[in-house]
């Protein structure tokens, strides 16, 4: 099943007199189960392209599908719930509260949506990602390792079926990096998420099922043989 659809998308902004082309028609699809990478360098219309998926900005032309359905569809109240309930970010900065504990991380969510805390779901998280102890800790007290897996484990709390990751192993070395991807791939087949995760860093793509590359606005999928010369000469 297809969790994400994006159809006919474009995107342009006004600068002066002049009309900029941030993202020319893009169509593309990932199903429930699936990590794609999409690759390409500064300024490419990458994370365009993935707020545009996210709901956070509208595009020029054409629609984003969640599950079916459109952002279009919606009113600005409607999108924000679609978002909420189907949607989990991760981001380069991991974003975590500061002044709340790991736990209550995840706790915010419920108070938010006004919902018991789901402590068996919040277990497997913390166990899952290798976090539990660190519940009771700051994110001040966290590695920057520690924080994306608790990034990563807010981000899944509210089970969503779709994870857009921008740049999310940017600040993290090599070894936490990849330990950060293989979490997000065996998690994306395991609960059957639709997982996007943006990236400069060639070399975190083996995990991913397709790999995307975006220049000047324009998306296109990567062949293996392409994939493999990128690796050889990283």
């Amino acid at each position: 099943m297809k969790a994400i659809e994006v159809k006919n998308i474009t995107k342009e902004f006004q600068d002066g007199e002049q009309k900029i082309e941030a993202l020319k028609e893009t169509n593309f699809s990932v199903d429930q189960g699936e990590f794609i990478a999409i690759i390409g360098p500064s300024g490419s219309g990458k994370s365009t392209l993935l707020t545009i998926i996210g709901g956070l900005q509208q595009p020029s032309t054409g629609q984003v599908l969640i599950n079916g359905q459109a952002f279009s569809d919606l009113n600005s109240r409607e999108r924000t719930k679609l978002r909420f309930n189907e949607l989990g970010f991760i981001l380069q900065a991991s974003n975590l509260i500061p002044f709340l504990e790991v736990e209550n991380q995840l706790r915010l969510v419920n108070k938010i949506k006004k919902q018991p805390f789901n402590k068996e779901w919040a277990e497997y998280l913390y166990q899952r990602l290798d976090i539990e102890k660190l519940r009771k800790k700051y994110p001040s007290d966290l590695s920057g390792g520690e924080r994306q897996r608790v990034a990563i484990a807010r981000a899944l709390y509210h089970q969503p079926s779709v994870i857009l990751a921008d740049e999310p192993t940017a600040s993290l070395d090599t070894e936490r990096a990849f330990e950060v991807v293989n979490i997000l791939s065996q998690m994306t087949r395991e609960e059957k998420k639709a997982t996007i995760m943006v990236t400069h860093d060639q070399r975190l793509i083996d995990q991913c099922d397709k790999v995307y590359y975006m220049e000047d606005g324009v998306l296109r999928l990567q062949t293996e043989h392409e994939t493999m010369q990128a690796d050889k000469s990283n």
